[in-house]
């Protein structure tokens, strides 16, 4: 038990969090196949948060039933491999989930920030030119860097949690080789990505804030600056990279008391991701002023057909004669 929550409080608050998952990102994904139209070719970061939604909506179905199984089977019945299996499967979807968040805020970084150094720009070009084969790539290595639990870690049925409660299937690290992978894949899958965001958080902050500065000096303050659509692809980076934050310090948290103490339910680590797919499917329909308005149109017409709730349409914009965009998202 981890601030209070029980296993049977973990599996309720995760099947809520799952339909908002499944919902926000299964809505992406469809309506980013059906607003590409055929004469254009879909952007890379189109194809990155297909990608993302996909890895979302996986990971969410197999931890959710990884985390019923657990919760019926809690005497562990069922063979241990097959709770082991489940587990390789929602580490490395963990894994994709997280590098496909940073490749996506890297390519947003790139679109909207130049740098003068010429290499870099020729690294950055490359790894956007082949952005199909890197979305395939991540799961994969995802996929490789898990496998390796299976023979380092100490096969052990159950991990006990504060209520006495089991966690079937766990692998614990028990060696010091181990131990050192342990602190390797969460480098790998944390870190590392997490590096990468702030990084490109960075720049992104520091261009908002020259932009700012160099368009206030271009009109002597006789009105306030306007980005247009960059801003929202601006807000929507930097948002990206806070609910990261929120999400590393809580999940570190978590693993530090899973594999040092071993008295904490799994299942507390699969509730914090889940909360974080979600967010972030929430932040990229923001991002999106099609999903975004697409979505809230929707909403309000299902409203319409209970007066009752009135109260709680969104307002809609009307449509205006809209201007070329200096961004396209």
């Amino acid at each position: 038990m981890i601030f209070g929550l029980s296993k049977l409080t973990l599996w309720v608050l995760t099947g809520l969090v799952a339909v908002t998952t499944v919902f926000f990102n299964v809505y992406m994904f469809l309506l980013s196949l059906w607003n590409k139209k055929d004469k254009k070719v879909r952007s890379p970061s189109e194809t990155i948060v297909l990608a993302l939604a996909v890895a979302d909506v996986t990971f969410q179905l197999v931890c959710y039933f990884w985390m019923t199984m657990s919760e019926v089977d809690s005497t562990c019945y069922v063979a241990q491999v097959f709770y082991t299996t489940l587990l390789l499967i929602i580490f490395s979807f963990k894994f994709t989930i997280v590098w496909d968040t940073s490749f996506l805020t890297f390519y947003y970084s790139t679109k909207l920030v130049s740098t003068p150094n010429h290499c870099y720009t020729q690294i950055q070009a490359a790894i956007l030119k082949h952005v199909k084969l890197a979305v395939f790539l991540i799961p994969m290595c995802g996929l490789a860097f898990c496998v390796p639990m299976t023979v380092l870690f100490h096969a052990k049925n159950y991990t006990t949690s504060g209520l006495g409660r089991e966690d079937c299937g766990v692998l614990l690290p028990k060696t010091s080789s181990a131990e050192f992978y342990d602190v390797l894949f969460l480098l790998l899958s944390d870190v590392v990505p997490g590096l990468i965001m702030l990084k490109c958080c960075i720049s992104i902050s520091v261009h908002l804030l020259l932009h700012l500065r160099h368009m206030k000096a271009s009109n002597n303050g006789t009105h306030p600056p306007k980005l247009g659509s960059q801003m929202r692809v601006i807000q929507m980076s930097l948002l990206l990279v806070a609910n990261f934050i929120v999400y590393f310090v809580v999940d570190l948290y978590a693993n530090y008391q899973f594999v040092v103490n071993r008295n904490t339910s799994i299942g507390f680590t699969f509730f914090i991701t889940s909360l974080y797919t979600t967010v972030t499917a929430m932040v990229l329909i923001y991002g999106k002023k099609s999903l975004w308005k697409t979505l809230i149109h929707d909403l309000n017409s299902c409203l319409d057909e209970y007066p009752c709730l009135s109260c709680l349409k969104l307002p809609e914009h009307k449509t205006t004669s809209q201007t070329p965009a200096t961004f396209k998202n």
